[in-house]
């Protein structure tokens, strides 16, 4: 299916949105809970998967619904109409700070590959699928599990990282190491495997895990600082435990140190 043709603009810098223009009657299909507002005349619909088996069978519907069901995403997904005369926009808003990232599959020979949860907007045509992985000790300890996210088409498609945005090009044989949780994606050229970090110290009490992901190039690759997991996971380590106070991150004084300085609201 051949992808509609989407203009788009991206405002922000650390909580970004992106505005995307659509002529008459072209489309653009979201996840659900990434809309943020969109101009009079253009129609919401649920749609199962991504929209791009909608003239097949209730078959083909099924399973491409399915699909998402394996990376984690929602049965469905919202596509936007614009019914005007003229062009219209709609906007879509990434869901913790970080960068949205334009992919222009035609760049990419068609397919992009993607953490579970990168995912945000698309043109329609674009097929979002699962990526499998063919390797027992990826699909155990890399981070995203035996299954990735599929990019297919010849359209414009938008994924989300949390932090700052690291771009690498990779020439052929060129190898980049990196923490799990902090790839976003890569091209389908890129060999991708993990590799344990070796050495019991390092194990024990390196604090980084026991594994780190190989991306062997030629091929492009996009790095986040910052996972929403690991931002999660210091946020639950500083709430109140059992109705108790909240964690002094850095501070030798605790609840005296917040007494002194004013804060006494908790």
């Amino acid at each position: 299916m051949i992808a509609h043709e989407i203009d788009y603009h991206i405002y922000g810098e650390e909580m970004q949105y992106v505005e995307i223009e659509l002529d008459p009657q072209e489309i653009v299909v979201a996840e659900a809970g990434s809309f943020m507002m969109m101009d009079n005349g253009i129609q919401m619909q649920t749609i199962f998967g991504d929209g791009s088996a909608q003239q097949q069978g209730i078959f083909g519907k099924l399973l491409s619904a399915g699909k998402r069901v394996l990376t984690g995403e929602s049965l469905f997904m919202t596509a936007y109409l614009n019914q005007n005369n003229s062009k219209s926009k709609v906007c879509f808003a990434s869901p913790y700070p970080g960068k949205i990232i334009p992919i222009d599959l035609r760049q990419f020979q068609g397919k992009f590959i993607c953490q579970k949860d990168a995912f945000l907007c698309a043109a329609k045509g674009v097929s979002v699928g699962i990526e499998f992985s063919r390797k027992l000790g990826r699909g155990l300890f890399g981070g995203e599990g035996f299954i990735m996210q599929k990019l297919e088409g010849d359209g414009m498609a938008f994924v989300h990282s949390g932090g700052t945005l690291a771009k690498r090009e990779l020439a052929s044989g060129e190898v980049l190491k990196v923490d799990t949780g902090c790839i976003v994606g890569f091209t389908k050229d890129v060999d991708y495997d993990i590799e344990f970090i070796g050495g019991i110290k390092n194990s024990l009490f390196g604090g980084e895990g026991l594994f780190y992901a190989t991306l062997r190039g030629p091929g492009t690759v996009y790095v986040q600082s910052l996972p929403f997991s690991r931002l999660a996971d210091r946020i639950i380590a500083s709430a109140p435990q059992n109705g108790g106070s909240s964690r002094e991150e850095g501070s030798l004084l605790g609840g005296l140190g917040r007494m002194i300085d004013g804060d006494n609201r908790f």
